[in-house]
């Protein structure tokens, strides 16, 4: 049976604008440290693997270090960047409670369609399980959201780029990789998925839109819903075809194409 893995930031919803990036300046500020981040630069630290990877990325910056009174000792670093993550990660929590991060179209519909269908349909995510948890609940319902797998944070001891995380949840639920298809929507997500040998089509959103996908089987604009404008292909070297929406024949095709593909290089 066919299976279905989503990344979650800017996959399941638009959480990185709307959520991530203003969780983190409130972070910064309730804890009296002189960063700030703006779009440009919050599209460079995404570059970065991990909320807490790009926190760590602060003491990289000898001025942020001095004005922050930022100690040598590296468990004292380690200390204060969990109490950072921890503050940041309640903060991303309410956000998501409030309902201020609009889920991406198509994702909840095409969820339901899996799972009716059988197939099977998992997270695999480098931010924290229980702001995961959460934004799957709040995209699909929380009935739902129960039966999903979820793979997040440290779970694995090497964030994407690296294809840890997607190598885990291929074991532990023991996927087929030649019948498994992964949504991201970064660089870092594909090349994850595609160092684990699974087919990936990508929705890219306002961060990752000029971004290198050149491995994925699918690039598009979004998953699309009924009533919506048609879902713009950005890429297709597969010839998969995009009519109006995703939908499930169609991601069974990128998975039927990447096998074909895989074949042939064998």
């Amino acid at each position: 049976m066919s299976a279905l893995i989503f990344d979650c930031d800017g996959v399941l919803a638009d959480t990185e604008r709307y959520g991530h990036l203003p969780a983190f300046n409130a972070t910064f500020e309730q804890f009296g440290l002189p960063a700030r981040w703006d779009e440009a630069e919050y599209a460079v630290r995404l570059r970065i693997g991990g909320g807490k990877e790009r926190m760590a990325s602060l003491f990289s910056d000898p001025g942020f270090v001095e004005l922050a009174g930022i100690p040598e000792d590296a468990d004292e670093r380690a200390h204060l960047l969990a109490r950072w993550h921890k503050t940041k990660s309640a903060i991303f929590k309410q956000m998501v409670a409030d309902g201020v991060m609009p889920p991406r179209p198509g994702v909840a519909r095409v969820i339901r369609e899996a799972t009716a269908a059988g197939w099977t349909v998992a997270i695999a995510s480098t931010s924290a399980l229980e702001s995961v948890r959460a934004v799957l609940s709040t995209v699909v319902g929380e009935d739902l959201a129960r039966t999903i797998p979820v793979f997040a944070g440290d779970v694995v001891p090497a964030k994407k780029p690296d294809p840890a995380i997607y190598l885990l949840a291929v074991e532990e639920l023991g996927l087929d990789p030649h019948d498994t298809l992964v949504v991201e929507d970064s660089r870092n997500g594909l090349r994850a998925a595609v160092g684990a040998g699974l087919a990936c089509l990508v929705t890219v959103n306002g961060h990752t839109r000029g971004e290198d996908f050149s491995e994925a089987t699918l690039v598009v604009s979004e998953l699309g819903d009924p009533g919506r404008e048609p879902v713009e292909v950005l890429s297709d070297p597969a010839g998969i075809g995009v009519v109006d929406l995703v939908d499930l024949p169609l991601l069974s095709r990128c998975i039927a194409a990447h096998s074909r593909s895989r074949s042939l290089e064998a």
